[in-house]
This record gives structure tokens, C-alpha cells and sequence, in this order.
């Protein structure tokens, strides 16, 4: 009796179909995040990832359901940056990396409290949109031609050289608008401005004396006291402008944005981390959005809006994505963003906690995500859910 093959397949074959036969991991070196499960030691940094050509950038998405194990690839992914002399700015919202912080024995900077964070880029144009980009997120609208004028006239009357207290000094200019009677740009201008001097956003990016001195490796800008706020898409945006100083100041490093659908459902927010996103090669930048769940995109808009198909362009620009267990129902928004076979789609719902689908460049992994005896201290943040009264 004779075998008749009627199929003959490659492995670039099977790599196009995205049927992972084997998984040959990704070739680089470091220390591993994991193991690839038909393969052995998992490692994968961005940035030598983009040097390898593996991708086309170095931008990173995580994410998956609460407790999937978002955050501990990322505090890994960071840890492993650092010990490599990269810098890193981690913006966060709820307060879980203080113990990532205390290991390289800086503490997170609360803004608000230990004192005020300069955001403004130095150069004059990009400085002057970050202000309309921040009264556009205060407003929560859409700039109108008066705004804009308005912000262009006060710009203008700022001395030379500019102050350091930018905010401040276009308060003082402004005053004398908030007791205008018709409504005007520059009446519009200064309440915001108030907003960021003397109101709930004060103490955050102005305020008496010299700002944050923040030269560390690792910067923790603690938003958590604007969590439950509406104030947090402005507060993250700030964040955000800061950390770019900071970061793309001679040295690759990451910007972690985590709880990024405020960013991502706040127009003007989003429209300033798309421009940073799109020089993230030019600034070597590595941007880390951390979300909950893929439908985090369609909370930036309503379906067919520009707003969700900016989001979600910027989202599927992004060649390496980490996806933990996600819920059935999201699984059909991930395989139309991401373009995800059946048998990938497939893997998602039933991926067991610390276990991720990788999508780098054209290749695909399922990773267990392993930390080691460096990582234990601290990727852990169940540790109040374990502990008696």
C-alpha cells in the first residue's frame, strides 16, 4: 500500500495561514518575559525588536481582562528596560507601581502634593498647541475660531524669554476677561486658565516654586487622586506632555500609559498621543497603552465617528500587541482591528491567566508570561485580595 500527499505546506506557508506549527520564539536576547508554548525562552523588546525588523515600530498595546496579567508583562517589559539603561516614565492612574518604584529606590510623584510638573515642550510651536490641546480636553468640546484667536492673542503677549510658569502668566493676562458680560473666546480662556492655576486642576502642572525635578530612570507620575475625577483625561494628557520631556531627552525609553481609554475617548488628548505616536521612531519612544478590554475603542466615539477610527487607527499602527483573555463578546471587534484568523480569535477567550497571544510584525506567539525571582516583589497586585482583616 502507498500514501498518496495531496498537500504540500512550508513553514512561510503555514506563517501566512498564521497556524503556528512551532514557534521558533523571537530570536532576540535579554532576559525572557516567558515561554512560548510551542517554543522555549519568550523575549521581546522593542526596541530591539525594531533593530531586528521584526517590526516597523516600537509602539506596544496590552491588553486583556482584570487580572488576565497586563500588568505584570508590563512592569517586567519596564524592569527589563531599565537594567539596560533605558529610561522610563510611567503614567498611572491608580497607584500600582509604587513597589516597581521603591525597587530603584525613587518614589512615585504625586502631582498635586509634592509639587508641580512642567509640561511644556520647549519648542514655541508645539507648546502653543499643547495649550489648545488642554483647554480643548478642559472644555470637553471642540475648539471654536474665537478659542483659538484667543489663545493666539495671549500667547503673544507672553514675554520673551518665556516664563517658567506658562499657565500662570496667561491667568494674569486673562483676569480681567472673567468679568466680561458677552461670551468670548478670551472670557472662555481665562476661566479654563483659573481652572489650572487656583481651581480643581491646581497644583498639577502650575504652582509657586520650582517644578518636579525629575531626572530618575524611572519616573512614577501618580494621577491616582484623579481617578474617580472627570479631570482625569486632562490630568493624563499633562501627564503625558511631561513624559515626553522627559523620556525623549537623548536616551530610548517607554512612556506607560495605563487606563489609556481616558486618553483614548478624550478628542484633543487623543490627537496629541497620535502625533507622539507617529515620531515615536524620530524621539525613540516606545509608547505602552494598557487597556481593558478592545472595546475601550469604541468608548472614544460613536461607530463610523472620526473620533473611533482615529482611535482604532492607532491602535492597529501598532505592530506588537500582547493579548491576554478577553470576554467572547470582544472577540469580534479584535478580529476586524487586527485582522485575526479564526484559529487566533479562537485562542482568546480560553487563554488561561498570564497566558497572551503576541502579534509582532507577522509573527505570532502564545507566551506564558513567567516572572522570575527578580519580578515576584514587583509584579504583584492581589495581595490586599490575600490578606486577612
Amino acid at each position: 500500500m502507498s500514501r498518496a500527499w495531496t498537500h504540500w505546506a512550508t513553514s512561510d506557508d503555514l506563517l501566512a495561514l498564521r497556524v503556528p506549527s512551532h514557534d521558533a520564539g523571537t530570536g532576540l536576547a535579554g532576559r525572557p518575559l516567558g515561554r512560548a508554548r510551542r517554543g522555549g525562552d519568550f523575549a521581546l523588546d522593542p526596541f530591539d525588536a525594531y533593530r531586528a525588523e521584526l517590526v516597523t515600530n516600537p509602539n506596544v498595546v496590552v491588553a486583556g481582562a482584570i487580572g488576565a496579567g497586563k500588568s505584570t508583562v508590563v512592569k517586567m517589559l519596564v524592569e527589563r528596560g531599565l537594567e539596560r539603561g533605558r529610561r522610563a516614565v510611567v503614567v498611572d492612574p491608580k497607584g500600582e507601581y509604587g513597589a516597581l518604584a521603591a525597587s530603584h529606590g525613587v518614589a512615585p510623584a504625586v502631582l498635586g502634593r509634592d509639587a508641580w510638573c512642567d509640561v511644556f515642550p520647549d519648542d514655541d510651536r508645539e507648546a502653543r498647541g499643547l495649550i489648545a490641546a488642554l483647554v480643548a480636553s478642559a472644555l470637553g468640546r471642540p475648539l471654536a475660531t474665537e478659542d483659538h484667536y484667543a489663545i493666539d492673542e495671549a500667547w503673544s503677549a507672553l514675554p520673551t524669554p518665556r516664563p517658567r510658569r506658562v499657565l500662570a502668566a496667561l491667568h494674569r493676562h486673562l483676569a480681567p476677561h472673567r468679568r466680561d458680560r458677552a461670551p468670548s473666546g478670551r472670557r472662555t480662556l481665562a476661566h479654563v486658565t483659573h481652572r489650572f492655576v487656583e481651581g480643581d486642576l491646581g497644583g498639577l502642572f502650575d504652582g509657586p516654586g520650582e517644578p518636579l525635578t525629575l531626572r530618575n530612570s524611572l519616573v512614577v507620575l501618580d494621577l491616582s487622586s484623579q481617578w474617580a475625577s472627570s479631570s482625569l483625561p486632562v490630568a493624563a494628557l499633562s501627564a503625558m506632555a511631561a513624559a515626553q520631556r522627559l523620556v525623549g531627552s537623548g536616551s530610548a525609553g517607554y512612556l506607560v500609559l495605563d487606563e489609556a481609554w481616558a486618553l483614548l475617548a478624550d478628542p484633543a488628548a487623543l490627537r496629541w498621543l497620535q502625533g507622539s505616536w507617529k515620531l515615536a521612531r524620530a524621539r525613540g519612544l516606545s509608547h505602552v497603552l494598557v487597556l481593558h478590554r478592545w472595546s475601550d475603542v469604541a468608548a472614544a466615539g460613536e461607530a463610523g465617528s472620526a473620533q473611533r477610527e482615529r482611535a482604532a487607527g492607532l491602535l492597529r499602527e501598532c505592530e506588537t500587541v500582547w493579548l491576554f483573555r478577553q470576554p467572547p463578546d470582544e472577540t469580534r471587534d479584535l478580529v476586524a482591528a487586527l485582522a485575526l484568523s479564526p484559529l487566533e480569535a479562537g485562542h482568546l477567550p480560553a487563554l488561561a491567566r498570564g497566558t497572551a497571544l503576541v502579534r509582532y510584525g507577522r509573527h505570532r506567539s502564545l507566551v506564558r508570561v513567567s516572572p522570575d525571582r527578580r519580578d515576584r516583589g514587583l509584579v504583584d497586585t492581589d495581595s490586599a485580595m490575600r490578606e486577612g482583616p
